[in-house]
């Protein structure tokens, strides 16, 4: 795949954010089940520097925007290797970075690794990044803290509660809200920000672990594709209509325009500077 410039060139409302993906998961995968929804310019999973593994999240970046807001609609909560995969756009998802549940883990043993750190939180909300752990320049190497944020404050006050001195690998860890940038020592998690968390939930749609609609249900499930893990049955709903210009909906998923390439020679190599 040919190199591009890091994110000045990508259309950011053609990209979607996948969170929650299985470390078996690979962009080649990605691929296969997001071109169901439309042609694809390209698939990044971030990759770890040491162990080369992906870390929980990446992204795929539709040729229009059309297919990239029908991706988040028919896509959120498939099941890939028993896990609900989370799925929105990427532009939202950088914005809700910002909403202030943001922790500080410290004294992390040199063992512990982003995938590890990313795994030991999961459980307590949707990460709205993956985890982050400030390296040495040059070797490597922890510098005993990281660094984690949730969509929402109710589930980094459960992370502090429950994780705040457990032992991670072979340490007791300080898990609390991270300092602000440009602040004098001010940290996150205050009332201000879970004000505003507060309100611009209210007043919006998106709600924390995906799109809702009008009535705030979920959208309808897809149909599964071959070779992906079913889920348990749910209530029938009207299928979403398929985007402006985009094939026949009737029996699913429309296939991929005729002649349209598959993933080009060296797919799968980091084409974003994530």
């Amino acid at each position: 795949m040919s190199a591009r410039p890091p994110d000045a060139d990508r259309n950011q409302e053609a990209t979607i954010y996948m969170g929650n993906l299985d470390e078996r998961v690979t962009d080649a995968l990605v691929w296969e089940l997001m071109l169901q929804c439309g042609p694809i310019g390209n698939v990044h999973l971030p990759k770890d520097r040491v162990s080369m593994a992906h870390q929980g999240y990446g992204f795929c970046e539709f040729q229009n925007e059309e297919d990239a807001e029908y991706a988040v609609k028919i896509m959120n909560q498939i099941k890939l290797f028993g896990k609900p995969i989370r799925v929105n756009k990427a532009s939202s998802d950088r914005k809700q970075v910002d909403i202030g549940a943001n922790l500080f883990i410290g004294n992390l043993d040199p063992a512990v690794d982003e995938r590890l750190l990313y795994d030991a939180f999961s459980n307590f909300g949707t990460m709205t990044n993956t985890a982050y752990i400030p390296r040495e320049t040059g070797t490597g190497a922890s510098r005993g803290h990281g660094f984690i944020s949730f969509d929402t404050f109710e589930a980094s006050d459960a992370a502090i509660e429950a994780m705040n001195n457990q032992y991670l690998m072979n340490k007791p860890i300080t898990v609390q809200y991270a300092f602000k940038k440009d602040t004098k020592g001010e940290r996150h998690g205050s009332a201000a920000e879970r004000l505003l968390a507060a309100q611009a939930q209210k007043n919006s749609l998106i709600q924390p672990g995906g799109p809702r609609t009008a009535m705030g249900m979920p959208p309808p499930p897809p149909p599964i594709p071959a070779g992906f893990q079913a889920q348990a049955p749910t209530p029938q709903f009207a299928q979403p209509p398929p985007p402006p210009g985009f094939g026949q909906y009737p029996a699913g998923f429309a296939p991929p325009p005729a002649g349209f390439a598959p993933p080009p020679a060296g797919f799968g190599q980091p084409a974003y500077g994530y």
